[in-house]
């Protein structure tokens, strides 16, 4: 057997067959949480006009202090009707539009309006609460590049330039199938040695959560029959993932089956515990992730390859995990063979992350996994890690 491929070295070959998937035009009320596929630039200056940042009184900065004639209130919305002479204020809301010849607003509560007159105690700074045309952006000027991925404030602020939609990388269509016999639907009771199923459904929570769209398969039984009918549904998404079987035990048969309908490997092995017997192929378009049967082995899997290949199918600009660093807060024992993803729980200690490795590491512990709210990186071949060492995390 060829040695296993690193973390690095598996990530690497994922990466460059994960290929985007082109570009579709989205509104931008439904492109929450999706990729841009082009360089957005700014339609219009941002503000589009110089605006008052108060409730309060346009001027000129040289007539104050002083008691000065309001001469017109200018609503949000509306401009002046005519230009401010020197002498003379206009009311004016938050968002209205500085009139010509003002170069200052006075908040109201630093001022005694008398409806016809305002009283103006103190002297005002130039320019003082005018957001002056373009300070937040130029026309033309970049707004946000491609492989940007959608929040709340980028969506706020394709909007604030007048786009009504933008060209967004395509969704991946992800098929996730489960593989054993022992498996059974949650909800309906267990026979003797049955487990329920539910890597699938932490597949699909983790796939989503990077932008994919994904469909569940029905879970199928050791069998070559019910494995090749699964898998040739499953390849006509985008990305299949299966889960189990991909060991080299007799009932192991995603390999196998997958190599009869043309699924080229690319590898088989990793050297990351939990995780080790990952499989990677590609058949056409199609990528193909056999993830081990174990469900944290599963979970490290999703986070360090699948979705990463979710990523970069969108066109996402940052793909690769991003690592975190904190603070040991109990011993860990290096392995020699293998790079170690720990479960660990943080917590914030005088500023810093503190990581405290949870008790049962086993690859079958699920449970324990639900209470880890972090992946904690131990490089192999490295000493021990000792308690207050800093190291490299992944957010779960």
């Amino acid at each position: 057997m060829p040695p296993l491929l690193s973390i690095d070295e598996a990530l690497a070959l994922v990466l460059q067959h994960a290929k985007p998937l082109g570009a579709e035009l989205v509104p931008i009320e439904h492109a929450a949480g999706r990729f841009l596929a082009d360089d957005v630039h700014a339609r219009i200056d941002l503000p589009p006009f110089r605006s008052s940042a108060m409730d309060g009184f346009a001027l000129r900065a040289a007539d104050t202090p002083g008691s000065l004639p309001v001469v017109a209130r200018i609503p949000a919305g509306r401009p002046a009707a005519a230009a401010l002479r020197a002498g003379e204020a206009m009311g004016i809301a938050t968002g209205g539009a500085i009139p010509d010849g003002a170069d200052a607003v006075v908040p109201i509560e630093l001022v005694e309006d008398r409806e016809d007159v305002v009283e103006v105690p103190a002297s005002v700074d130039t320019s003082a609460n005018v957001r002056d045309k373009g300070s937040d952006l130029r026309r033309g000027d970049l707004l946000l590049p491609s492989g940007s991925r959608l929040g709340p404030a980028q969506i706020g602020a394709l909007a604030a330039v007048g786009l009504a939609e933008v060209r967004c990388g395509r969704r991946p269509l992800v098929a996730i199938l489960s593989t054993g016999s022992e498996l059974r639907r949650p909800g309906v009771e267990l026979g003797p040695g049955e487990i329920y199923e539910s890597n699938a459904s932490m597949i699909a929570a983790a796939l989503e959560s990077a932008g994919a769209e994904v469909t569940r398969l029905e879970s199928v039984a050791d069998e070559p029959g019910l494995h090749r009918a699964a898998l040739e549904r499953g390849l006509e998404a985008d990305v299949l993932v299966s889960s189990g079987g991909v060991s080299v035990g007799p009932h192991d048969l995603v390999r196998e089956i997958g190599a009869e309908l043309g699924i080229d490997q690319v590898f088989w092995g990793v050297a990351v515990k939990p995780g080790k017997p990952l499989a990677f192929g590609r058949r056409g378009d199609t990528l193909v992730f056999g993830l081990p049967g174990n469900p944290v082995s599963a979970l490290v899997a999703v986070e360090l390859f699948v979705r990463p290949a979710v990523l970069a199918r969108q066109g996402a600009s940052e793909q690769v995990p991003a690592y975190l660093t904190g603070t040991l807060g109990a011993p860990l024992r290096a392995s020699t063979a293998r790079d170690q993803l720990v479960r660990a729980r943080s917590r914030i200690e005088d500023g810093e992350v503190v990581l405290e490795p949870l008790s049962g590491q086993e690859s079958h512990m699920i449970a324990r996994a639900a209470g880890a709210d972090a992946l904690v990186l131990v490089r192999r071949g490295e000493r021990d890690s000792l308690a207050g060492d800093r190291l490299p995390f992944l957010r779960l």
